[in-house]
């Protein structure tokens, strides 16, 4: 049993990268949006990309580290003003959810989405699906740690967690799709007393 459980996570881990992970191809957009969470690496692949002036402006939302994630973009070069933050949110799902009124009173019509490689498929398809009228870039930050070397470390749990947390936000996501309709009938109905 013991075994069967090392070989299903050592399958994950491997598989991680063509099952988890979201890469587009590299464009120009109007912001780099990074999430928080494994802010050194992210904040990193963020400030390089708007030192190719891949993005004017940069949005960094999730509680806890935004304001570290800041800091970071800031001693890599990246000017204070062009930053925004978003430091109420405290998931992917309310990452979305607490960026998308930024983006739309900043007229935003393509973004770079940057998290990390694993976390990076399930991210970009909620972004997307909550704001299908901008354009989103997946550019994760690169993964850095041998796969052999991720079997005993933190993030190979984590990358794990990532594949329960990927079923459960497609669950939410078919869940919340079916229940927009009922609730637009329920507001119609109520309307029309």
């Amino acid at each position: 049993m013991v075994a069967g459980i090392l070989v299903l996570y050592g399958l994950a881990l491997i598989s991680a990268g063509s099952l988890l992970m979201a890469r587009d191809v590299l464009a120009n957009a109007d912001i780099i949006v990074v999430l928080g969470g494994d802010g050194p690496p992210r904040a990193a692949r963020a400030a390089a990309l708007w030192h190719q002036r891949r993005a004017p402006l940069v949005l960094v939302t999730g509680r806890g580290d935004c304001n570290f994630i800041r800091q970071l973009l800031i001693e890599a070069g990246v000017k204070p003003e062009v930053i925004t933050t978003e430091c109420q949110s405290a998931s992917t799902w309310e990452n979305a959810t607490f960026s998308q009124p930024i983006l739309i009173g900043m007229q935003v019509r393509s973004a770079i989405l940057v998290t990390s490689w694993f976390h990076s498929g399930r991210a970009v398809k909620r972004f997307r699906s909550l704001m299908p009228d901008i354009r989103w870039i997946s550019v994760p930050a690169e993964r850095e740690k041998s796969y052999w070397r991720l079997v005993f470390d933190i993030d190979g749990v984590q990358i794990v967690k990532e594949y329960i947390k990927t079923i459960a936000y497609d669950v939410r996501g078919q869940i919340s799709a079916a229940a927009a309709p009922k609730a637009l009938l329920l507001a119609n109905t109520d309307a029309g007393r």
